[in-house]
């Protein structure tokens, strides 16, 4: 068996000379096989056998308040700030950002909700935090924020697609073809997305648009639409001729329309509507000039002694 110091008494079944002059008789007490290399050392100190290394008090000191600094630091909540000033200064302080993808939102509005302050540690910092804070920028579908090992943050952002302009009274807004409202209308920007008009529109716009573009010869001159009592829709061309379509049956009535405007040029001439509301004919609203044109026609026409034209035979 294993004894704390070797060696016996000097008499048969004498006691065994144990830890700190503690005797044990033969019989008794055998440490656990794990507990006794670290016994015997602790023994051998204790006896002078082995000297502690210089130093070694403050060593153990300087360690001791360390771990209870560490502690203490976890335990009210510091340790995220410590961690941050500790590796921010020993090369991990983020240096570069890579930001990809972004076309309508601004690079500055990422850099702002990554909230970094020049001694923002990559160790401390959270992606995932980062990454919910720059999805709520309204122009941000899908994003992805990497730490690249050890100072580089990536940013990639997927942006919404721009549908319409939506107008609502004098409000202006920037929409999906879901009808889902991005971002404001600035003035300047998005110029050549077709523009939307009244309650509703923004919600049935891309289903009508897409019908509108079966007819190319009109589709290519429609500049608005407006969306009348959520009803039926008129189309507003770029010569500033408003057609006014049924409730039921616009397709048939768009196809009617581009048959007469290849035939007479209808929609070139100087008229301000055509209302294909009514199944059984067309009506043709005139601008105002036009409308005094003819005016003062008529009233020529019909002057008392005006001698009516001859006809040639």
């Amino acid at each position: 068996m294993f004894a704390l110091k070797q060696g016996y008494s000097g008499r048969p079944g004498g006691k065994r000379l144990g830890l700190f002059g503690m005797s044990f008789s033969a019989d008794g007490f055998v440490l656990p096989r794990l507990l006794r290399k670290p016994v015997r050392m602790l023994g051998r100190m204790v006896s002078g056998e082995v000297e502690a290394p210089r130093f070694a008090a403050t060593i153990m000191t300087a360690t001791f308040l360390g771990a209870s600094s560490a502690y203490g630091a976890y335990l009210g909540g510091h340790m995220p700030s410590v961690v941050q000033a500790v590796t921010a200064r020993t090369g991990f302080a983020v240096n570069q950002v890579r930001v990809l993808g972004y076309r309508q939102t601004s690079e500055i509005d990422i850099l702002d909700k990554l909230e970094l302050d020049g001694w923002t540690s990559l160790i401390g910092f959270s992606a995932d935090a980062a990454r919910t804070r720059i999805a709520d920028l309204p122009w941000v579908q899908e994003v992805s924020v990497r730490k690249v090992y050890p100072n580089t943050i990536e940013v990639k952002i997927e942006e919404r697609d721009a549908f319409a302009v939506w107008q609502q009274g004098s409000q202006l807004s920037v929409i999906e073809s879901s009808g889902r409202i991005i971002a404001p209308f600035v003035l300047g920007r998005h110029t050549d997305l077709p523009l939307l008009v009244g309650y509703g529109a923004a919600d049935d716009g891309a289903a009508f648009i897409a019908r509108v573009k079966k007819f190319p010869e009109l589709a290519s001159k429609a500049r608005g639409y407006i969306r009348v009592a959520q009803r039926r829709w008129n189309i507003r061309l770029d010569n500033g001729v408003t057609v006014k379509l049924p409730e039921q049956g616009e397709e048939r009535a768009m196809a009617a329309l581009v048959a007469m405007d290849k035939e007479n040029g209808l929609l070139s001439r100087d008229i301000a509507a055509v209302d294909m509301r009514l199944d059984d004919r067309v009506v043709v609203q005139l601008t105002e000039e036009a409308a005094e044109k003819r005016e003062a026609a008529l009233k020529e026409l019909m002057k008392p002694g005006r001698k009516p034209a001859e006809k040639r035979i």
